[in-house]
């Protein structure tokens, strides 16, 4: 993989011969490269990824890097361009195409793709990378960051009858998880920021450290699913793990103790519009973002909506 063979032995000695070499052909698309999003990019081509297609509008500003794997020789640069810049210094042999843009904008860059990796902050792109991918029958797997970096959730979402698509997850998951925050009152969602007119998240997500707790389980659980019919590959025991940092009420009376997680397994919504049994996948694609997303975007008129008065994950 790199023209010093021995540069990845103690990887291989980890993982398997056939393991680096399967993950050696895998393409990975990931949208969103700010801070969960470069991280994972970077983790995976450390772990042996081979084959990345970064999709991202913006580029790293200075007020990005204490909490980004770019640092201040990038300022300026886009964002997949510095990633795609530091995957290469890692790992030499990997082949990275940089898409500066929206997904909207490129999602045939999709086709192909082994995995979806989602770095995005804002509800909206997340329904984005979900259509896109169960059009395409790929597997994404989406991370939040909650307010203050308090603690996140990672969740696979597969294109399969028993999965849920992130859309009717993110119903579920929001409507019976909570959180208490010393000092606030014990029934508040889980959050990463308030959501603010345009959809996007008005970002508190604390020090670098606590994003990165979750963008590891984030990246990991990624290259789980790369790793499938591998002996290393690993079965976890539900589609959603939720990573507590600090003292947490995942579940209403039960505190979750610092450090520690809680998986939850988020079943498949029949009725959903984009993967209930009702539409055809024709007709969800046609469906607009708010049509799908129900409650849970914002209205066309700019009037925050339920997630207003409730908190979500996301991260920058």
């Amino acid at each position: 993989m790199s023209a010093n063979g021995n540069d990845w032995d103690r990887i291989e000695r980890y993982l398997g011969h056939d393991a680096l070499a399967q993950l050696a052909m895998k393409t990975v698309a990931i949208i969103g490269l700010g801070s969960g999003g470069g991280f994972v990019a970077q983790s995976l081509a450390m772990s042996g990824v081979g084959n990345f297609i970064l999709i991202d509008d913006d580029g790293l500003e200075a007020s990005n890097v204490l909490r980004h794997v770019a640092d201040a020789r990038y300022v300026g640069t886009p964002k997949v361009e510095a990633v795609a810049d530091l995957i290469q210094r890692r790992n030499s042999q990997a082949q990275v195409e940089a898409i500066v843009g929206r997904l909207a904008d490129h999602v045939d860059r999709l086709n192909g793709a082994n995995l979806v990796i989602s770095g995005v902050d804002g509800e909206r792109a997340k329904y984005e990378i979900n259509v896109a991918a169960r059009a395409r029958n790929l597997t994404a797997v989406y991370a939040g960051v909650y307010e203050r970096g308090e603690g996140g959730d990672v969740v696979v979402i597969r294109p399969t009858a028993d999965s849920p698509c992130y859309a009717c997850w993110a119903e579920q998951l929001r409507a019976t998880v909570t959180e208490a925050i010393p000092g606030e009152p014990g029934d508040t969602n889980l959050d990463y920021g308030m959501i603010g007119a345009d959809g996007t998240l008005a970002a508190e997500p604390g020090l670098w450290l606590h994003v990165v707790r979750i963008a590891a389980a984030h990246a990991d659980r990624a290259l789980n699913e790369l790793l499938i019919g591998q002996p290393i590959h690993r079965t976890y025991p539900a589609n959603t793990v939720i990573l507590a940092n600090v003292a947490m009420e995942i579940f209403d009376g039960v505190l979750t103790p610092p450090y520690s997680a809680q998986w939850i397994d988020v079943a498949r919504n029949p009725n959903c519009l984009v993967c209930g049994t009702a539409p055809t996948t024709k007709q969800a694609s046609n469906l607009s973002l708010s049509d799908m997303a129900g409650d849970l975007l914002i209205d066309e008129g700019g009037e925050a909506d339920k997630l207003n008065t409730q908190k979500h994950g996301g991260h920058e």
